[in-house]
Order: C-alpha cells, then sequence, then structure tokens
C-alpha cells in the first residue's frame, strides 16, 4: 500500500512537472514567435527607409547642381526668359500649345 501511494505521488509529480514543461515551451514559443514578427516588420521598414533615404540622396545631388546653376546670371535670365516668359528688349514670345 505505501508503495502505491509512492507510485501515485511520483505520477502526479511528473504530470505537473510534465504540464508545466509544456505550459513553459508554449509560452517560449508566442513569445520567440512575438519578437520574430517584430524583427521581420523592423527588417522591411529598414528596407523602405533605405530606399527612401536613396531617392532623398539623389534627389539633393539634384538640388545641388540647380543650386550652382543658379549662380551664374546667364543660367537665370534665359531660365527666366523660359518659364515666365520675359523677353529681351525687340524679342517676341510666341507661345506654341502643347498637345
Amino acid at each position: 500500500m505505501a508503495k502505491r501511494k509512492v507510485q501515485r505521488k511520483i505520477k502526479t509529480r511528473l504530470l505537473f512537472f510534465g504540464f508545466f514543461s509544456i505550459f513553459i515551451i508554449i509560452v517560449m514559443a508566442f513569445t520567440i514567435g512575438k519578437y520574430w514578427l517584430e524583427i521581420l516588420e523592423k527588417y522591411h521598414e529598414k528596407k523602405e527607409l533605405d530606399d527612401k533615404l536613396t531617392s532623398l540622396k539623389e534627389k539633393e545631388e539634384e538640388l545641388k547642381v540647380d543650386a550652382n546653376k543658379l549662380q551664374n546670371p546667364d543660367y537665370i535670365a534665359r531660365y527666366a526668359r523660359e518659364k515666365y516668359l520675359y523677353s529681351k528688349d525687340g524679342e517676341y514670345i510666341l507661345q506654341i500649345p502643347e498637345e
């Protein structure tokens, strides 16, 4: 009879530790999965931001070129004539409609 009590205690302990171990494994799996999804999301966000940074650097280079062009008075005069339809003395401006 004492042997049965001991075996029953052992089975109870094994069941308790088994369920406890399974619970711990499940909690760890969900935690690892959650962190894995966060890492994946951050990876995609980093990729998007890298692409945006590349396009902004290209735009910065274009703006630097435009800023250098605007230092030239001849370029400014030509730009004003084309964009704002200014003319020199004796020049006629003809607008051709774009199709």
